[in-house]
């Protein structure tokens, strides 16, 4: 009994050291989940990064449009087989897009570090460019005339295009990276229209690569001055006039493009007063024109550097007597030099546009502004532009709004330009042939449109974008011309005269 005994009181002994050694692995009661905490500092939207002091924001949109009478979204029929007007111009262009944009913030003794980046991944009808060279973006080519390929491969589903908007830091007043121009309005190509082919101002909406310091004095108060890059949206050209041609400038092209490697930034000073009123921004640009050589190499010479400039202001007064939210933003721009401050990049600056005609084949309407223009053995000559844009913005109700925009730019050249393509000071003058009445290349493009929007929900918007645009051009008379092979037009005398163009854009966008 005595062996019973103890066997079974060590084991009854084995089995509580056991079971003490289980409930001392038994799981302890688990922290409370970190849930992510809403950021206050920076506005509504802003997040703390778990685990750190960061606070970020996630933002986009995503669209769906049509552009009606356009080869491009969205821009008017100016050149190409879009200003050709016949059955080589597309009557439509289609996209989807989606926007992500990521803001992040940390504030530090220094103040706040920001960065910011903004992409779009977009699908966009192919685009016909013509005869011989005529590729879509996505999913629509043709080799020549009349033979195209549709949905080639895949679809064109791997075809569409990634396009990064704005990738900056901001430090201590410095901003970094790829951001709009501080030469730029806060609405940039925008103060009440979706067209992007706006003349009379800058906008680079897609961003610049910059270095930027910004002083805040309060009360909305600011100045900035930067150096940005003039090598991706800045270059209107430098056009040596020697070897122009008749074809060549009823196509928008006055002579080669001579343009040099980047030797300056553009230099870009800016002041703003931004208020409950409203907001007023006065800005200045320099631009360096940077020629190559006048011929193919090297010991054919060069002109000299020429810097030219530019100055803008802009107005925009809120809350009107109209109604709440009501709005007028209006903008007026003097460059010399630096063209594309005012025929910004979506704009573009060249013009080749075909229509009817009663006294010949057809019609056109030719003209380009560069920067400068100069002949071989010269040195360069300035093209002066002025213009303005604006638009008056109505809030109907909470849901409906209308906007009526319009915009205005002009170029004149100077006299070299003028006695080389017209005749004079010792030039024969390109455009000095048999028919041609009147022969100037200064010329005016003006643009009106109206837009409404329906935001039946939040953040959910509707819109109908229409735009007109009239090229008014100083030529006058005929004359025979060979047009580019790529817009599929005979050898034939052509009428010198006024161009318009028409187009509407569809828009559907959800913001988030």
């Amino acid at each position: 009994m005595k062996l019973v005994k103890s066997l079974l009181l060590g084991s009854a002994a084995g089995l509580i050291a056991v079971g003490g050694a289980q409930a001392a692995d038994l799981p302890v009661k688990a922290k409370a989940v970190e849930y992510v905490k809403i950021c206050s500092l920076y506005g509504a939207g802003f997040y703390y990064i778990p685990g750190t002091d960061t606070c970020i924001k996630l933002g986009g949109y995503l669209r769906a449009e049509v552009a009606l009478n356009t080869n491009s979204v969205y821009g008017g029929q100016f050149s190409g087989t879009g200003g050709a007007h016949n059955r080589l111009s597309n009557y439509y262009t289609m996209r989807a897009r989606q926007d992500l944009n990521i803001d992040t913030r940390t504030a530090t003794e220094y103040g706040v570090v920001r960065t910011f980046f903004d992409a779009t991944f977009s699908w966009t009808t192919g685009n016909f460019t013509g005869q011989g060279s005529a590729t879509g973006a996505t999913g629509y080519s043709a080799t020549t005339a009349g033979t195209a390929t549709i949905n080639p491969t895949d679809g064109g589903t791997s075809g569409g295009s990634l396009g990064v908007y704005y990738a900056f830091i901001q430090f201590a007043g410095f901003t970094m990276g790829k951001a709009v121009s501080q030469f730029d309005a806060p609405w940039t190509n925008y103060p009440g229209n979706n067209f992007d082919g706006l003349v009379g101002g800058s906008g680079t909406v897609t961003g610049v690569n910059q270095f930027t310091y910004t002083a805040d004095f309060g009360q909305g108060i600011t100045a900035s001055f930067s150096a940005e890059d003039a090598t991706a949206y800045y270059q209107a050209g430098n056009l040596n006039l020697t070897g122009a041609t008749v074809a060549g400038i009823a196509g928008g092209s006055y002579g080669s493009n001579a343009i040099g490697g980047s030797r300056s930034p553009n230099l870009v000073g800016m002041v703003r007063v931004d208020q409950a009123w409203g907001l007023f921004q006065a800005s200045v640009a320099a631009h360096d024109n940077h020629v190559a050589y006048y011929g193919p190499t090297e010991i054919t010479g060069h002109p000299d550097d020429k810097w030219g400039w530019a100055v803008q202001l802009a107005l925009s007064i809120k809350n009107i007597p109209t109604g709440a939210g009501d709005t007028i933003n209006i903008s007026g721009v003097y460059t010399d030099g630096a063209t594309r401050y005012n025929f910004q990049n979506l704009a573009g600056s060249s013009y080749s546009m075909f229509s009817g005609s009663d006294i010949a084949y057809q019609s056109i309407g030719f003209a380009n502004a560069p920067d400068t223009v100069f002949v071989t053995g010269g040195s360069q000559e300035t093209v002066k532009t002025w213009g303005f844009r604006g638009a008056y913005t109505h809030n109907w109700d909470p849901y409906w709004n209308t906007a009526i925009y319009g915009a205005y730019a002009a170029a004149q050249f100077g006299s070299l330009a003028k006695n080389a393509i017209c005749g004079g000071g010792g030039f024969v003058g390109v455009m000095a042939v048999a028919g041609v009445t009147g022969c100037n290349p200064d010329f005016n493009i003006g643009q009106v449109g109206v837009i409404t929007r329906w935001t039946p929900v939040k953040n959910l918007t509707f819109s109908a974008d229409f735009n007109w645009t009239r090229l008014d051009q100083k030529y006058a008379g005929t004359a025979l011309i060979t047009p580019a092979a790529a817009v599929s037009k005979p050898t034939a005398v052509y009428e010198f005269k006024d161009q318009d163009s028409f187009t509407l854009l569809l828009r559907a966008q959800r913001n988030w």
